[in-house]
């Protein structure tokens, strides 16, 4: 308790400099990755993050100092570059952009690396602490380090607001935004810089190994829980944020625990929550989902096949029991047990001693099911001209997804028809 009590006092500079530090540079890189992943170009923020090595060596040789502002306009100036070499490639040949990014992570990755070893085989003394930029090391954040990241992140956020209708477009319907004249090319170089800025700024705290989760592992986990752009922005910036804060912490109160892989480590679990229990999208809720449909389509097969029992005498309401169900259609006696156990619960059938009745409201329900297979069947003999005998499987499945408002439209096109292909009364 003491630790937390001392750590959110923020009363040691250090504490200071590499919470904010953490949150600054997560946050705004988050935001620069939601554009990224919408374009599909997941992949360019780990080409530019590797290709940034190169660039913080040569600033390195050439200043002969570890200015922070030096060395971030270098990996700026590598990790751009990397990003026009890309579209060179793939527009002028025949390599796809996936294989672009793999030669060119390898190839400025590799240059890095060389430059590396040869600095530090140099025998300068200010080249210590330089091999930090390969894992990152955000407790050596400094004041200095700190308005370099503010600067940058403000001004990511900056032309985020003032283009988000242009970046948006973009990566929602380029088409259009050319046609309406857009200057696309600019945009995608606008973008482009964005995300270099992101990863420069990132690299310092988390490292080039790591940076391309910092940048889209937070926007793939808000990508679960909202369709809107604007509250998906929101979202992946407080989980950025909150990584951030959560991995200063525990590298605090655990000092051989570094900073960076473990804003990396929360983060990527907020990534993997979601993936499971985001509402609508995540998989445990389609696996729901899923069970719920198929136990309504086994509702409606059996209220569909009670109902048509009692068609040719015009009886619906008398007992039926499993076995002639089964005999209609093979359905696993377990199944339908479980499936008349269910709409007897929601009061569409009655147990008379071993049979099952059908109420008025569940034959209501099965003689919908029973006229939408059939206005089904003769809207594809009549429209698509299939043959009757080749209807009847995929009615089968439509039968159970046609809206109210669908079926209203096929009663129209059809004319309030009276028989289906086989010449059975259309209830």
């Amino acid at each position: 308790m003491s630790d937390f009590t001392e750590f959110f006092s923020f009363t040691d500079a250090n504490v200071r400099y590499v919470t904010i530090g953490s949150v600054l540079l997560a946050s705004s890189s988050a935001v620069v990755g939601c554009f990224t992943l919408l374009r599909k170009r997941a992949l360019v923020g780990d080409a530019v993050a590797h290709a940034v090595l190169p660039g913080v060596c040569l600033a390195f040789m050439l200043s002969g100092t570890k200015n922070p502002l030096v060395l971030l306009l270098g990996a700026f100036i590598t990790g751009w570059l990397s990003l026009i070499v890309i579209d060179f490639i793939t527009s002028r040949s025949r390599i796809k952009e996936d294989t672009a990014i793999g030669l060119v992570l390898s190839v400025f990755f590799g240059i890095g690396i060389l430059l590396l070893t040869s600095i530090q085989h140099s025998g300068n003394a200010a080249q210590s602490g330089l091999d930090k930029f390969l894992f990152g090391n955000a407790a050596a954040l400094i004041g200095e380090d700190l308005i370099v990241f503010s600067v940058v992140a403000l001004l990511l956020l900056v032309c985020t607001i003032v283009f988000y209708k242009e970046l948006m477009l973009l990566c929602f319907d380029e088409a259009y935004a050319r046609t309406i004249g857009y200057p696309v090319r600019a945009l995608e170089l606008l973008l482009t810089t964005l995300t270099v800025f992101a990863v420069v700024v990132g690299i310092q705290a988390v490292g080039v190994v790591l940076m391309a989760a910092m940048l889209i592992t937070p926007a793939a986990a808000a990508r679960f829980w909202t369709e809107n752009l604007r509250l998906m922005l929101v979202l992946a910036a407080l989980m950025g944020a909150f990584s951030g804060l959560a991995g200063a912490y525990i590298s605090y109160t655990a000092p051989s625990m570094p900073t960076g892989p473990w804003i990396v480590l929360i983060i990527s679990m907020i990534a993997i929550s979601s993936f499971a229990f985001a509402p609508g999208k995540g998989w445990v809720s389609r696996i729901w989902k899923q069970r719920r449909n198929k136990a309504r389509v086994l509702e409606e097969n059996l209220l569909k096949l009670m109902y048509q029992l009692g068609e040719p005498n015009q009886d619906y309401y008398s007992s039926r029991n499993v076995a002639d169900i089964m005999e209609r259609r093979q359905i696993p006696r377990a199944e339908v047990n479980k499936g008349l156990r269910k709409l007897k619960r929601e009061g569409y059938v009655v147990k008379n001693k071993n049979a099952w009745v059908l109420t008025r409201q569940g034959q209501t329900r099965g003689m919908r099911v029973v006229r939408l297979h059939r206005l089904w069947e003769l809207y594809l003999t009549q429209f698509l001209e299939l043959a009757s005998d080749h209807v009847h499987e995929d009615a089968e499945t439509i039968e159970h997804i046609i809206t109210p408002e669908l079926e209203q439209k096929l009663m129209q096109e059809l004319q309030y028809p009276v028989l289906d292909p086989h010449n059975n009364k259309i209830p």
